[in-house]
């Protein structure tokens, strides 16, 4: 059985595991991308990394949906990407490719990772204009933004009390994660609040704290920063799975 349910601009939907949850998850992206290239010609992703979205991009390999999928006219940006080689295991962008763009034929050059292993702040600087290029005239940055959440209520890579989560004038910033000495960089909470759609891809009782913070508690974005995604003109969704639902009191039947 799949629970739904709306709070505000939020609606949740909660699968009874991750195998589901993935399948809804490409379902959604198959149906969304065909939208998008027939109202304007093209479909706009935000790719998130981590675990989370790794069962719905393989998915979106195989049959039935690597059919439905106009490849030809889908570009790839990234949320967000740890600051090292691209052939590392900690990228991102490797994360992606390995799961389903290998596997799919999107052109190469409609593929837009985060290149940032030398120089994080001015790779930044690189990325917001080339995102700012892509959307001249558009009303929404993407038609998708994914994005995960972690234990602490972090999302992409803004992390509690970062100054990162202060900004609105910059579309992506350099962050130093001191506990990894290691940079980032990060779109930031303006860039994915202008997304026509935000998915969050949420599974595992470890974040069931998390969640239930984020989604019951106040609102304290310093300290969860995944509460600072509202976008602004768009629809904000919630794909979780029973254990990370497990104590959402307020939204479960």
């Amino acid at each position: 059985m799949i629970s739904r349910r709306e709070i505000g601009p939020v609606r949740l939907h909660i699968y009874p595991d991750y195998e589901t949850l993935s399948r809804a998850a490409a379902e959604l992206f198959a149906t969304r991308s065909a939208e998008a290239v027939k109202l304007h010609g093209r479909f706009s992703v935000a790719l998130s990394g981590g675990s989370g979205p790794v069962g719905f991009y393989e998915l979106l390999a195989r049959a039935p949906y690597r059919e439905r999928v106009d490849w030809k006219k889908v570009h790839f940006f990234w949320g967000d990407e740890r600051c090292v080689p691209e052939d590392d295991p900690r990228s991102n962008a490797r994360l992606a490719r390995r799961a389903f763009l290998a596997s799919v034929p999107v052109p190469e050059d409609q593929v837009h990772p985060i290149r940032c292993h030398d120089a994080p702040a001015s790779a930044a600087e690189s990325y917001e204009t080339l995102l700012k290029s892509y959307c001249r005239g558009c009303l929404h940055t993407f038609d998708l933004a994914i994005m995960g959440m972690g234990e602490d209520g972090h999302t992409a890579s803004l992390f509690p009390g970062d100054p990162a989560l202060m900004e609105q004038e910059r579309w992506a910033v350099a962050v130093y994660k001191a506990d990894e000495d290691l940079y980032r960089v990060t779109l930031t909470t303006p860039v994915f609040n202008r997304s026509e759609t935000v998915l969050f891809l949420v599974a595992g009782r470890e974040k069931a704290r998390a969640l239930q913070e984020v989604l019951e508690g106040p609102y304290d974005p310093q300290r969860l920063p995944a509460q600072s995604i509202r976008p602004v003109s768009g629809e904000l969704l919630w794909l979780v799975d029973e254990a990370a639902a497990e104590l959402v009191s307020e939204l479960r039947l």
